[in-house]
C-alpha cells in the first residue's frame, strides 16, 4: 500500500513536470533533430566551402587577413582557418559585445574572396536559436531552456519508477508493442510513451547531461569537478609582456611552423592577439567532424615563446579523462563522436523524445477529458 501512495505521488510529480515543460521539451528536441546534419547539408548546398586542389604553397594568415579586411573593414578578425588542400580558407569576424558573426571564404591558394556570410541570419541559425534560446532574448531563453532540460532529467527519472512494472505480467508489456487487432488508440499511445521513454532513457539523459553543461555554470563546474576535474573551464589567453617584436610576421611564423608540426591535421586555425598584451592562439585539429581531440596551443606575440594555459582547452596530450569528456562534450551531444551513424542514432532519438511530450499530453488530455464525461 505504501509502494502504490509513493508511486501515485511519483506519478503527479511527473505529470504536472511534463505539463510544465512539455512544450519546451518538444522545441529543443525537434531542434535539435533539424540541426542534426547542419554540416552535411551546407556541405552539399554551399559550393564555395570548396576549393580545386593546386601545386602550389597556401597564402599566408597575413596576406589573407589583409583581404579579408576589405570585405568587413568595420569588424575584428577573430581567425583564419585553413581546411585542407580542397576545402576554401575561413576568416573568421566574430565579437561578442557589440556582437556580431561573419564568415568570409577565401581560396587559399589566390585570395580570391568565394563568399561573405552572416552566420547570424539563415536556416540553421533560426533553428539552433530555437535549440539554445527558445528565440527569446539570450539571458532569458538560456536559462528557460536549461531548466526545463533540469526539469527534464526529473522527468526520466520519475518516468523509469512509473515504468517499473509490478508483476511478472506486466513485465511482458513494458519492453515491446503487443498490439492485437482491434486495440484501442488510447492503449497504443500509452503503450508508445511508456516503451518508447523506457528505451531512449539513459541516451535522453546523456543529452540532458550534455545540455546543462553549456545552460548552468554551476552544473557544469559540480559536473567537472564530480569527474576529477581540476583546471578551469573559463577559456583565457595568456598574457604577452611588451617587448621588441619579433622581425618576421608573428602570425605567419607560428601558422607555418604549426603547419610543418601537424602536416596531416585536418584544420589548423590561428588567432591574432586580441590585444597588445594576449597571446596568439591556435587551434590544431587532427580529425574533421568532431572537436575533443584539437590541439590549443598559445604563443606569445612578441618573443613567439610558447605560453602554457591551466584550463581544460590546453593540448590534448595535457588532458586528464575529466578534461577530455568536458571537452567532448559538443561531440556527444551531437553524436558526432561516433561519426556520420552516430549523428543519425542521435537525430532518431531527438525524434523519439520529441514525442515523448505528445503523447504523454494525449494520456493526461484523455483521463481529464473521461473524468469530465462522469462528472
Amino acid at each position: 500500500m505504501k509502494n502504490n501512495n509513493i508511486k501515485k505521488a511519483i506519478g503527479k510529480i511527473h505529470l504536472w513536470l511534463g505539463l510544465s515543460s512539455g512544450i519546451i521539451v518538444f522545441i529543443i528536441a525537434i531542434t535539435g533533430c533539424l540541426y542534426a546534419f547542419q554540416e552535411e547539408i551546407q556541405n552539399y548546398t554551399e559550393e564555395y566551402r570548396f576549393v580545386e586542389k593546386q601545386d602550389k604553397p597556401f597564402l599566408l594568415p597575413s596576406q589573407l587577413e589583409q583581404i579579408a579586411k576589405k570585405e568587413l573593414p568595420d569588424k575584428a578578425l577573430h581567425s583564419v582557418k585553413y581546411n585542407g588542400g580542397e576545402k576554401s580558407v575561413e576568416a573568421i569576424f566574430f565579437h561578442y559585445e557589440p556582437t556580431y558573426y561573419h564568415i568570409v571564404y577565401l581560396n587559399p591558394y589566390t585570395g580570391k574572396v568565394l563568399e561573405k556570410v552572416n552566420m547570424e541570419e539563415g536556416f540553421f541559425h533560426f533553428i539552433l536559436d530555437g535549440h539554445y534560446y527558445l528565440w527569446l532574448p539570450e539571458e532569458i531563453g538560456q536559462t528557460v531552456a536549461a531548466s526545463a532540460t533540469l526539469i527534464f532529467l526529473a522527468l526520466i527519472i520519475s518516468g523509469l519508477v512509473l515504468w517499473y512494472p509490478r508483476n511478472k505480467n506486466a513485465t511482458k508489456q513494458r519492453f515491446r508493442f503487443k498490439w492485437k487487432k482491434g486495440t484501442k488508440w488510447k492503449r497504443k499511445n500509452y503503450d508508445l510513451h511508456n516503451i518508447t521513454g523506457f528505451y531512449v532513457c539513459l541516451i535522453a539523459f546523456i543529452f540532458a547531461i550534455t545540455g546543462l553543461v553549456w545552460g548552468f555554470q554551476w552544473f557544469a563546474y559540480s559536473y567537472y569537478t564530480a569527474l576529477g576535474g581540476e583546471k578551469s573551464l573559463i577559456y583565457e589567453d595568456p598574457i604577452s609582456k611588451k617587448t621588441t617584436p619579433t622581425t618576421e610576421k608573428a602570425l605567419d611564423k607560428i601558422w607555418l611552423s604549426m603547419k610543418k608540426e601537424y602536416p596531416h591535421a585536418k584544420s589548423i586555425e590561428v588567432h591574432p592577439p586580441e590585444t597588445d598584451s594576449t597571446a596568439i592562439a591556435v587551434s590544431i585539429n587532427p580529425e574533421e567532424g568532431t572537436y575533443w581531440k584539437i590541439n590549443y596551443r598559445y604563443f606569445d606575440q612578441y618573443t613567439l615563446e610558447e605560453k602554457e594555459v591551466n584550463h581544460i582547452f590546453g593540448k590534448y596530450e595535457n588532458a586528464g579523462l575529466a578534461d577530455k569528456i568536458m571537452r567532448m562534450n559538443y561531440d556527444i551531444h551531437t553524436g558526432a563522436v561516433f561519426g556520420l551513424a552516430g549523428k543519425i542514432f542521435a537525430f532518431l532519438i531527438s525524434l523519439l523524445i520529441a514525442s515523448l511530450p505528445l503523447s504523454g499530453f494525449y494520456i493526461w488530455w484523455g483521463r481529464n477529458k473521461k473524468k469530465t464525461a462522469v462528472a
